[in-house]
């Protein structure tokens, strides 16, 4: 891969000094390198070839770090972590240690504010800009939000705080998707108002028709061509001269120069290095809600923007009136479901688990409170190695155990998730399944021998010769826990190991196994989560 130009930045004003004659040619160069790192490690690829131009441009135009350039969610940042001399790094993208996926400023000066969450961005600006009004500075802050982003709510609660004397650039980048398309009023008026600007404007940046932004008080250059350079440069030229609240709008393609990106951008969204599981939790808890909604009519599904993730796209496609998109919004994604819920419907709510933390006063005040029958399903329960910190599903449980009305399970294997999901639709209060993202593993399914339906408990051993060494756990982490179990038995050292697939409710749990335990037991309790609040920490 011949790279000669992006080799020659040894820092990020070395972007400042390229003749306008070489900006091409460095993003095709950056497009090639990203293809194929990522095609390499895996990761974010379709939003970050949508966001070259503006990438380079934006390092062209400001001074980082000096002025603050702020990603919203932090997965299309891989331009400007290349920018900023990381280059030599994305050998270790989104590994332990290595390159993260997302911004950090653990790992960069250049990296203003961390991400790993949607819609984060703007309120986070206004913080920047705020501060160096407040303390004198002269530095901008540039803020990259895109057309999903702005389907969650805390884009909205900043908007209306921003004021028009802030030397705050908003860059609306508009690509028609999140994950999948972009649902909803506001990105659907975004794409109008770029739409009747293009089509009526006779001169670049000339003649702004009246709009949202210009109402608000906010100067507006737009609808420009994202993925034209000398479009962007100029408008964010433009926007830095005028010296208060700009909001840029841009429209750009995602997964720009790899055709099959072009066409497919969901797929092309997150690359996984080597093969996917064609059956995970997620596809199994999706083919059976689709299976008994056949008969179900009250079924319903929910999801904040996370359809593919989820695995409901089939659902939507067999009962599109019965599926429900509510864009980057967990919180209003779970009191809608209560609202479902309190009038005669069984909503099934999809949600990762570290965005679920995001709707904890939702759960707690909108359905555990009123005793709704919401059925949360936690998807991507434990560590995500590959997206880090910001992504590990380890708080669900120390959150939910506190909230009163709530079971909690922990499904080990397919037919458990299946019962889960046929025992929620029959409950009348809340409940919350959570499972892991990987497949089904054989380890564990073959290793227990011994079940308790009621209690909701495997044992790998007789339950009436139990014995004096006990390993206590749940969720995919049961593998590892077996593996241990093997190296202590070659020590001479006998364990026996329970599963937990029921968690809570926790008196019918933790009575079920006091009956096993011997005063002189020596127990550990495994679980991939926090001990502050966890399931090993209840009495």
């Amino acid at each position: 891969m011949d790279c000669e130009i992006l080799n020659s930045i040894k820092s990020v004003s070395d972007v400042k000094m390229l003749s306008h004659d070489k900006i091409e040619d460095l993003c095709g160069e950056i497009r090639e390198f990203l293809v194929d790192k990522v095609g390499q490690n895996g990761g974010h690829l379709a939003s970050n070839l949508g966001v070259v131009e503006l990438s380079v441009a934006i390092h062209r135009v400001f001074n980082s770090p000096d002025d603050h350039i702020i990603f919203d969610v932090g997965h299309q940042s891989y331009v400007h972590k290349i920018l900023t001399c990381r280059c030599s790094d994305f050998d270790s993208l989104r590994t332990p240690g290595g390159l993260s996926g997302f911004t950090s400023r653990r790992e960069s000066i250049h990296d203003s504010f961390g991400a790993g969450h949607s819609s984060t961005s703007l309120s986070a600006a206004l913080g920047f800009a705020e501060s160096d009004k407040l303390l004198g500075r002269d530095n901008y802050t540039v803020v990259i939000v895109g057309d999903g982003a702005c389907t969650g709510g805390m884009i909205h609660e900043a908007i209306n705080n921003c004021k028009p004397d802030l030397k705050l650039i908003v860059v609306l980048n508009e690509n028609g998707m999140a994950i999948s398309n972009t649902k909803g009023a506001f990105a659907s008026y975004l794409s109008r108002l770029g739409d009747s600007i293009s089509n009526n404007k006779k001169e670049p940046f000339s003649d702004y028709c009246l709009n949202y932004f210009e109402e608000l008080g906010f100067a507006y250059i737009g609808a420009v061509d994202g993925n034209n350079y000398q479009e962007v440069e100029y408008a964010l030229t433009k926007a830095k001269e005028l010296n208060k609240c700009v909001f840029v709008h841009l429209k750009t393609k995602k997964g720009k120069g790899l055709p099959e990106a072009e066409s497919s951008p969901e797929k092309f969204h997150s690359v996984v290095n080597g093969n996917e599981e064609l059956r995970t939790f997620h596809s199994i808890f999706a083919d059976t809600l689709i299976e008994i909604a056949q008969e179900k009519k009250d079924i319903v599904a929910v999801t904040a923007a996370m359809g593919i993730g989820t695995g409901l796209l089939e659902f939507e496609r067999r009962y599109p009136n019965r599926y429900f998109d509510v864009g980057i919004a967990e919180a209003h994604a779970l009191t809608f479901s209560a609202g479902l819920a309190a009038n005669g419907l069984k909503p099934f709510t999809p949600i990762y688990s570290t965005f679920l933390q995001r709707g904890y006063d939702s759960i707690l005040h909108d359905i555990a409170l009123q005793r709704l029958p919401v059925k949360m399903f936690i998807d991507r329960a434990g560590l995500a190695i590959s997206d880090g910190a910001t992504h590990h599903g380890i708080f669900d449980v120390a959150f939910l155990s506190h909230i009163p009305e709530i079971e909690i399970i922990a499904p080990a294997d397919y037919d458990s998730l299946r019962d889960s999901i046929i025992y929620a639709y029959g409950t009348n209060t809340p409940v919350a399944v959570r499972y892991s993202n990987c497949a089904q593993s054989t380890i564990i399914n073959n290793h227990f021998n011994y079940k308790d339906n009621v209690a909701g408990i495997r044992l790998d051993f007789d339950p009436s010769r139990p014995p004096k060494n006990m390993l206590i756990t749940y969720g995919m982490i049961a593998e590892n826990v077996i593996a241990a179990k093997n190296i202590l038995a070659e020590k001479g050292i006998e364990v026996g190991i329970i599963l937990v697939e029921r968690i809570k409710p926790y008196l019918t749990t933790t009575a079920y196994i006091k009956g096993l335990l011997t005063d002189s037991a020596h127990v550990v309790y495994v679980e991939e989560g926090i001990k502050a609040g966890g399931a090993a920490m209840i009495p």
